[in-house]
């Protein structure tokens, strides 16, 4: 266990914040497989300033989730500040997040995600103006740096930390990296060196094995896992459990996962409806479906489905098919 500020975490696993998919609905999901923290998709300074609909939305926050970080994203000292101040008086999360890792080219060009890297002066004179403006924790989440010219992870968390954050999340890629090549842990364990505030690393942690090698390597606080827990919520469980005891639980049967998968749907219907839960499941369903013998066509049918009752059909029915399926290799083995 460790604290971020007076919240305390009951474990070293942390969902990281993946934009388009940790809404209340996937996280709920990964929180019940034990996550210690789930952190939201990032939502936009100015877009909760305008009130926009669609973002009062992503700030719903089911209370089975806590503790929960909520993400947000500016290039403005003026616009962040108030944002940080509506999620602190108007949401239930007990964490505030500040996103200073996204690559993507829309967030940079306004100043914000990973443009913040290039800029340690920066970095603490909005994450100061935020920790002044709110009662709640305020942490960031970063990379390493701009590219391999501009690698400031060291100075950047110690501009955190001296500007009253409470953690630093640290992905070991640069921004021009994107998500391709390898994560650099050398760079995360000098941040951890370099500062008292908890460290989360981040970054090709693919297996349970690999989270507590992150941890013996790294001298991290926390483990975020991302990419890893698509549609794979075991991998947050089994890493819990892995980081406990050092039993590796054995993965999860073709009817475990597609029962998760229909439970997943079900809550995003509720909170978003039949229409766009359908379309957004199709990319859920493809990622439970991954690595399952014969997944393909029941994956490309999913993607032509416009009702519930049409996805749970097809997973019903191509569980019972690999059920099937492996009943026969045993009788014939």
């Amino acid at each position: 266990m460790f604290n971020i500020g007076d919240i305390q975490l009951k474990n070293r696993v942390v969902l990281a914040p993946m934009a388009g998919v940790c809404n209340s609905a996937f996280r709920l999901t990964v929180k019940e497989f034990g996550a210690g923290l789930v952190c939201a998709e990032m939502v936009s300074d100015k877009a909760i300033l305008f009130n926009n609909a669609r973002t009062m939305d992503m700030l719903y926050i089911d209370e089975r989730e806590k503790p929960l970080s909520l993400q947000i994203f500016g290039g403005e000292k003026e616009t962040l500040v108030e944002a940080a101040k509506f999620v602190d008086k108007n949401t239930t999360a007990d964490i505030i997040d500040i996103n200073m890792g996204c690559p993507v080219p829309k967030i940079t060009k306004c100043d914000a995600g990973a443009k913040w890297l290039l800029d340690p002066d920066k970095i603490y004179d909005m994450v100061s103006a935020v920790t002044d403006a709110v009662d709640k924790p305020v942490t960031v989440k970063m990379r390493i740096g701009w590219d391999d010219q501009h690698i400031f992870a060291v100075k950047n968390a110690q501009a955190v930390e001296k500007a009253g954050g409470q953690a630093v999340a640290v992905h070991g890629r640069t921004r021009v990296q994107m998500y391709e090549g390898t994560a650099d842990w050398a760079i995360i364990k000098e941040v951890k060196e370099s500062v008292g505030i908890p460290v989360i690393g981040n970054g090709d942690v693919e297996t349970p094995q690999d989270a507590q090698r992150m941890l013996d390597e790294t001298g991290v606080d926390g483990v975020m896992i991302g990419r890893a827990a698509l549609g794979n919520p075991w991998m947050i469980y089994r890493t819990v459990h892995y980081l406990e005891t050092g039993e590796l639980i054995s993965e999860p049967s073709v009817r475990e996962k597609m029962d998760v998968c229909k439970l997943h749907l079900d809550r995003l219907v509720a909170l978003k409806g039949e229409k766009t839960a359908v379309r957004e499941m199709r990319k859920h369903a493809a990622w439970y479906l991954k690595g399952i013998r014969g997944h393909a066509i029941v994956r490309n049918a999913v993607n032509t489905t416009e009702t519930r009752d049409e996805i749970v059909n097809l997973l019903d029915e191509f569980t019972l098919q690999a059920e099937s399926k492996e009943q026969s290799s045993i009788q014939a083995g």
